[in-house]
């Protein structure tokens, strides 16, 4: 049995939106820092809005949930690009062709 990878949709822009995630929903902002050492930020939130997790990095190449495997989000999240998959996300790219992709356990 092979899992499916969902791409969750997004744009070139601060965003704030639901996602089913396995068995629950959860609420996601999608933020840029324009500052030295900044990029695309992501929060997630339980369905009600009460944060569970708050500025993680779009870090290519790994599992952006990989450290909060005892928050039991029951996948991975990660950040690749079409052209080159360790590219980092650009603020005009995300979403085009930088996307975010779950994979469930």
């Amino acid at each position: 049995m092979s899992l499916a990878v969902f791409e969750i949709p997004l744009i070139s822009s601060p965003q704030k939106f639901n996602v089913q995630l396995g068995a629950l929903v959860y609420s996601m902002r999608v933020q840029w820092r324009d500052v030295e050492e900044g990029g695309w930020f992501l929060d997630i939130a339980d369905q009600n809005d009460v944060p569970i997790v708050r500025g993680i990095p779009f870090v290519t190449g790994a599992d952006l949930l990989a450290q909060y495997k005892y928050l039991g989000f029951g996948g991975k999240l990660f950040v690749q690009s079409d052209s080159n998959p360790d590219e980092t996300p650009s603020f005009t790219n995300l979403g085009q062709t930088s996307h975010l992709y779950w994979l469930p356990n």
